[in-house]
């Protein structure tokens, strides 16, 4: 095995625990609780289906790799709950380090590579990253709204943090913001969301 190879193949060894990574965001299907890899897929897969409703010069290739890589930080920084300030005020530092150790693993252009794409991501400066952020935040929600809020409901989460959250989607997608949006005035209807308005 070239060097290359075993350091590739022991970075890939190393993400399969993104499988063992719960989020808070709850499964359609079964309601039980969605893990990293889950989220990561139907993120890519979003991207590839809603990319018509992408600002011009949006690359989804870029965007479907910014999907596989955005949350393999989380192997050791683990999952930070959008809505939990405490522990977010600490999100950064440890995602940060989580990237130092983790990327390091793969051949050095290679890591670079990931790297630079998990750091574009996360700047949401760049067309595609807004993009990406849009779907980020759109694929929680959908799963939120069509398990009846009960992940909103058992964290009590207001309407103007949703909102908050859900900026990407305003910035990226005019139509796309209007569904999402649409979502969240039903759920403030269905009484799943706390109802504080649209603004925090």
């Amino acid at each position: 095995m070239s060097n290359n190879l075993e350091k590739q193949v022991k970075f890939l060894l190393e993400v399969d625990k993104m499988k063992n990574i719960l989020r808070q965001t709850l499964k359609i299907s079964d309601r039980s609780r969605e893990d990293d890899a889950e989220h990561s897929w139907h993120f890519a897969l979003m991207a590839f289906v809603l990319s018509e409703y992408a600002s011009e010069g949006v690359d989804i290739n870029r965007v479907i790799k910014m999907a596989l890589v955005h949350d393999l930080v989380e192997i050791y920084a683990g999952d930070t709950y959008a809505y939990d300030i405490e522990s977010n005020k600490s999100k950064a530092e440890r995602e940060k380090a989580s990237a130092d150790k983790l990327f390091s693993i793969l051949p050095e252009e290679q890591g670079r590579e990931i790297r630079d794409l998990w750091e574009e991501f996360d700047a949401e400066q760049t067309p595609d990253a807004c993009f990406a952020a849009a779907i980020d935040r759109l694929q929680p929600m959908l799963n939120n709204y069509y398990t009846d809020g009960q992940s909103w409901k058992s964290h009590k989460v207001a309407s103007a943090s949703v909102y908050k959250r859900m900026e990407p989607i305003r910035r990226a997608s005019e139509e796309l913001w209007r569904f999402a949006a649409s979502l969240v005035d039903d759920a403030v209807k269905k009484e799943w969301l706390i109802d504080n308005g649209k603004e925090l």
